[in-house]
């Protein structure tokens, strides 16, 4: 566990209707260590975007552990979830989530300004970040100024601005072509190249090849958890 940056412990969550209880996740116990790349799978139902959403601190569960980079998240009030997701957390979502007014630069820059850093040092650590994404030529593009995979490039770039823990990506090529999607995913194998922990949502076979390890949830419970050796990833 001491290496792991997150650790989940009998982690269940249940949801309420009138005396009915509806169960969603039945006691997952995952480890996921620095600098890994996991794909999360399984198919509808089976609890992958409620454990996506407890990762990523958008929910907690009803019983169990979850430890993120040294902090028990579990029972934290949702202010302190609120900073720990800032803090802590890289998020890059399948509709990209960019502000429409605002350009490349700033929507990367977002994250930056919640945590109270100038905006000259902002700006510097922006541009880094595009940079990494090949995108420094659309900084001051909107993002109706951008193609779809521009704009998930914006979306990674803001996901790294504020160096996060873990890198949580819910079908980041879900709205892309497959040529699109393959060049992001070759983005993602460069983060986690740098030494990034990468933890990908997908259902499609072709992207979770992509990561190292695959674990496969099914009505609430771990199904399969697979660590590829080196020759088997793209």
């Amino acid at each position: 566990m001491s290496n792991s940056v997150i650790h989940l412990e009998d982690i269940r969550k249940s949801y309420f209707m009138g005396n009915q209880e509806l169960k969603i996740l039945k006691g997952l116990n995952i480890d996921i260590l620095r600098n890994e790349y996991v794909a999360l799978m399984g198919p509808s139902g089976s609890g992958k975007s409620t454990l996506m959403n407890i990762l990523g601190c958008l929910d907690s569960p009803t019983s169990g552990k979850y430890i993120l980079n040294g902090k028990d998240v579990s029972t934290m009030p949702d202010n302190d979830l609120a900073d720990i997701r800032n803090k802590e957390i890289g998020f890059v979502f399948q509709q990209f989530n960019l502000l429409p007014r605002l350009t490349a630069l700033e929507n990367v820059a977002l994250p930056l300004v919640y945590a109270g850093i100038p905006k000259k040092t902002r700006t510097e650590m922006a541009q880094e970040v595009l940079r990494k994404v090949d995108l420094m030529d659309r900084s001051h593009h909107k993002p109706n100024e951008l193609s779809g995979g521009q704009c998930q490039r914006v979306a990674i770039a803001r996901a790294l601005v504020n160096n996060p823990s873990i890198i949580l990506a819910d079908e980041p090529t879900g709205n892309l072509d497959t040529k699109t999607s393959y060049e992001i995913m070759s983005i993602f194998s460069k983060i986690h190249e740098d030494g990034n922990t990468v933890v990908l949502v997908t259902h499609e076979e072709d992207i979770s090849n992509y990561a190292k390890r695959v674990i496969r949830l099914r009505d609430g419970l771990l199904e399969s958890d697979r660590t590829k050796d080196a020759a088997s990833v793209v």
